[in-house]
């Protein structure tokens, strides 16, 4: 194998860099400052074999107890940067959301609040879509630049195909930078609106225990994936160090050193009993890193 670039580190823990706090080692983990340090290590990584993923903050992520044998970028300097305009933003895909929502609200800018509930980049949110109270990323995207071992490439939301959590980006395409168009309005309201927002989550979702957010996406229909595993009895239920949330029953907590293998019986567990009680198949919309497999119902 040649020489990793500059900037590439071997065998880092990954449990440091999630916000569950669980996973084992990356075999290589980079967090380039610009598109063409990240191209580079693209590059290197094509030619080596080495698979890639982007990990931003940790959240939404669940790496394997025997970690990932690829390399893990965390982008960070101009490729986390933030910039407002009079008519939207250009976020990095690594800023991360909750300081866009402060910056762009307090530059009496509109349209961003919801993503205040959103625990992760701007980058992942593009990738799958995010959203929360009503609205999601592609309601306010404008276009992104899009990295690989290929160069950049510049896509409108229209060509990337956004639907419920779901992008057409493809695996070793990395958002760097996204292009957001915001409505002008009062900053007193809209910090308001994003007290509104964070008080109902702190409300309804564990705040201060180690989660990675939600774990099931939403089946449709009348109930939510939390309501029915609620229903089913679920909350509160642990296996190891890990347990459902009492709070939030789509919420999974690493209470007590969990392993990633606890969290993964812990869903497995969960989709029999919705299975079995209810007739759904639950997905999960937690994202897998590593040699990880959600048992089948």
């Amino acid at each position: 194998m040649s020489t990793p670039p500059p900037g590439v580190d071997r065998d880092v823990p990954l449990s440091r860099f999630t916000t569950i706090g669980t996973g084992g080692p990356a075999r290589f983990l980079a967090e380039p400052a610009d598109e063409d340090a990240l191209i580079a290590m693209l590059r290197w990584a094509a030619e080596a074999g080495q698979p890639i993923t982007v990990i931003g903050l940790g959240s939404n992520l669940l790496p394997a107890d025997a970690g990932y044998d690829g390399l893990v970028l965390r982008l960070d300097g101009a490729l986390a940067s933030i910039d407002v305009t009079a008519t939207g933003a250009t976020l990095g895909g690594g800023a991360s959301l909750a300081a866009a929502v402060r910056r762009v609200g307090d530059a009496g800018l509109s349209g961003f609040e919801f993503a205040c509930a959103i625990p992760g980049t701007m980058g992942g949110a593009v990738r799958m879509n995010a959203g929360a109270y009503g609205a999601e990323i592609a309601d306010v995207l404008v276009s992104v630049r899009i990295c690989s071992s290929a160069g950049m490439r510049m896509a409108t939301r229209d060509e990337l195909g956004l639907s419920y959590r779901h992008s057409n980006l493809q695996a070793g395409e990395i958002v760097t930078a996204a292009e957001l168009a915001l409505t002008a309005g009062d900053p007193t309201a809209i910090r308001e609106r994003v007290r509104e927002y964070q008080g109902r989550r702190t409300a309804a979702q564990p705040r201060k225990a180690r989660t990675f957010g939600s774990v099931f996406k939403n089946p449709g229909g009348e109930l939510t994936s939390g309501q029915i595993l609620e229903a089913c009895g679920l909350k509160g239920y642990a296996v190891g160090g890990a347990r459902i949330s009492e709070k939030h029953a789509n919420f999974i907590e690493n209470f007590d050193g969990a392993t990633s293998a606890d969290v993964v019986a812990l869903m497995a567990e969960a989709r029999r009993r919705a299975k079995a009680q209810f007739g759904v198949e639950l997905q999960h919309e937690v994202q897998t890193l590593g040699d990880i497999e959600i048992p089948p119902v």
